[in-house]
C-alpha cells in the first residue's frame, strides 16, 4: 500500500523529524559551542527554537524545491523551449545573453 494513502504518516514524519533534528542542533551546539566560545549549552527546547530561527533568517519555509521547482524540472522546461525557437530567435536569445552577461568564456 501507498505510504501517502495513509494520511496520519505524513504529521507523523513531521514531528518525528523536527524532534530528530532539534536533538541533532542540541548535540552538535553542545558538543562545539561551549568549547570554543564559552557561551551555555542547550536545552531540547531552546535547540528546536534555534532550529526554527535558523530556518526563518537563513532558509525560509519554502521547502526543497526553492525557486521554481526541482533543478531538473527547470533544466527540462528550458531544454525543451530551446528546442521549439527558430534560428532567428536563438540567435537574438544569445544576442541578449552577452549584452547581460558578457561573451562566453572559454575554459
Amino acid at each position: 500500500m501507498n505510504p501517502w494513502k495513509r494520511p496520519y504518516l505524513f504529521p507523523l514524519f513531521f514531528i518525528v523529524a523536527a524532534l530528530a533534528l532539534g536533538a541533532l542542533v542540541m548535540l552538535l551546539w553542545n558538543a562545539i559551542i561551549p568549547g570554543l566560545t564559552g557561551w551555555a549549552q542547550l536545552n531540547f527546547p531552546q535547540a528546536l527554537g534555534l532550529l526554527v530561527l535558523c530556518r526563518i533568517l537563513f532558509g525560509g519555509f519554502r521547502g526543497s524545491g526553492g525557486h521554481g521547482g526541482a533543478p531538473w524540472k527547470r533544466h527540462a522546461e528550458w531544454r525543451e523551449k530551446w528546442k521549439g525557437l527558430s534560428d532567428e530567435e536563438r540567435s537574438e536569445m544569445r544576442k541578449r545573453w552577452q549584452e547581460r552577461c558578457g561573451p562566453p568564456r572559454a575554459d
